[in-house]
């Protein structure tokens, strides 16, 4: 029967642990591989993060405030040929308005509609976006789906 206390650790080899301050014929005796004086020679140091002996810390250094490019990202809503032939039929118009009115685009994106080549696109539609992958188009040619490029 297998209980907790007959398990064994068989990931893993047992290390063998040192074991330092055991006299000077052990090769980790006297400091104890610690070399001498000095904070880190004491029991209970520990290392501040950032502390750099004196210098001023680089947290210190960096200014605080400063620019951002974040506000001036322009957001491109991502769209697969797979994904347009499951929500449209055909005939449709897909583009970036037609997205938000049935509610797929859900946030504001200036930046437009990209499609790209992931699926196939069997469904007769109007494609108007502002970057469409190589690939994309590719398919979209081969199946005589018309695409329009915008400008951004």
């Amino acid at each position: 029967m297998l209980s907790l206390s007959s398990l064994k650790n068989t990931h893993r080899t047992e290390q063998k642990v040192q074991r330092v301050g055991r006299g000077n014929g052990s090769k980790r005796g006297k400091t104890c591989c610690r070399g001498s004086k000095g904070d880190k020679s004491r029991r209970g140091y520990k290392r501040r993060y950032g502390h750099e002996g004196g210098q001023l810390p680089l947290y210190r250094r960096i200014p605080t405030r400063g620019f951002s490019n974040a506000k001036f990202k322009t957001k491109i809503f991502t769209m697969n040929l797979s994904d347009i032939d499951v929500m449209f039929e055909d005939g449709e118009h897909v583009n970036i308005e037609t997205l938000i009115a049935r509610g797929i685009a859900t946030q504001v994106y200036t930046g437009g509609l990209k499609v790209l080549s992931m699926g196939e696109l069997t469904k007769k539609v109007e494609i108007e976006a502002v970057a469409i992958s190589a690939q994309a188009q590719e398919k979209l040619k081969k199946n005589n789906i018309s695409f329009k490029i915008l400008s951004a």
